[in-house]
């Protein structure tokens, strides 16, 4: 195949031509990307202004097509980005209808783009919803929690939620099966102490459906634990009979970990053992189980000895 030679005359003039052609392609695409187009762009709908005797239920998806009117930079580079991701829409509309109309809030929507953006049309323009009357309701809040605490300590009393219950609204058929609301989850390391903190309400997933609070106050009951040893008298149940039974031992040592500031005051009396006499009516057991059916609340079980007792019928 030739090789065409050109001189340097020749070479200086093909140079300059593709600089020019460059250029000039250059100008144009600088041009052709500063001028304005329209593209279609997907969105989500933020809901805002809820009616406030009214629950609602939207009858499309939250997703829309925006037409949206940009420069071509716009168009080669962001085409599908909506800056922000979801735009607001009003739907103080629904206290007097069952729809609401974009074209009604365009002005409003445009202001919440970068300014070098503008949504000339919605699709669909039109969103309708479905009603039902607004139910409330209180629940109790349940603490959802991931606690560690250092050794040695632990929940002295009962952990304090304030308040204690929520309120949600919304459709009938969407609260009537919520008994109660969760919260984040409270996590805390090493703790050591009485602790109290502000925690948020689980994220509500359902539109329609309001919470109030949104966060609640939670204090944990924090102190040292140490070990006791408490006899308590067994007691025997299910005796129909009215044997006169005899145990041996009559007394269980229960050894248990009790908060420092409760020490003296955990007693015999917080806590009742028995055995039960259908463990030898209906299964002829030799000895009987001790059970606990009552126990301090807070304080921690670490053995009742003997686990089992002997036992005399006289009838």
């Amino acid at each position: 195949m030739p090789i065409i030679k050109l001189t340097k005359v020749e070479q200086k003039r093909f140079l300059a031509l593709v600089t020019c052609l460059f250029l000039a392609v250059g100008a144009w695409l600088f041009m052709a990307l500063n001028n304005k187009y329209v593209y279609t762009a997907k969105t989500v709908l933020d809901y805002r202004n809820f009616p406030q005797k009214k629950a609602f239920h939207p009858l499309q998806s939250d997703t829309v097509d925006l037409q949206v009117e940009g420069t071509g930079w716009q168009l080669l580079f962001a085409r599908l980005r909506i800056k922000p991701q979801s735009i607001s829409i009003s739907l103080e509309k629904l206290n007097n209808r069952n729809f609401v109309l974009f074209s009604e809030q365009l002005f409003n929507v445009n202001r919440q783009l970068e300014t070098s953006q503008k949504i000339i049309s919605v699709k669909p323009d039109t969103l309708y919803f479905d009603f039902s009357e607004r139910r409330v309701k209180r629940v109790p809040v349940k603490l959802v929690s991931n606690l560690h605490y250092m050794p040695q300590y632990g929940v002295s009393n009962e952990i304090q939620i304030n308040p204690s219950y929520v309120t949600i609204s919304g459709p009938e058929q969407d609260i009537r099966n919520i008994n109660e609301w969760n919260t984040d989850t409270l996590k805390i390391e090493k703790i050591q102490a009485t602790t109290v903190a502000r925690v948020a309400m689980m994220q509500n997933k359902m539109k329609n459906v309001n919470i109030f609070p949104t966060s609640v106050d939670v204090k944990l009951p924090v102190d040292e634990f140490t070990e006791k040893v408490i006899e308590v008298p067994v007691k025997v149940i299910n005796n129909k009979e009215y044997y006169n039974v005899k145990l041996y031992p009559k007394k269980v040592k229960i050894t248990l970990l009790v908060a420092l500031s409760k020490y003296t005051q955990v007693n015999e009396e917080f806590i009742e053992a028995v055995v039960d006499m259908n463990e030898w009516k209906i299964f002829q057991h030799n000895e009987l189980r001790v059970k606990l059916i009552r126990f301090p609340d807070y304080c921690k079980l670490v053995q009742s000895q003997p686990a089992k007792i002997d036992f005399i019928i006289e009838k």
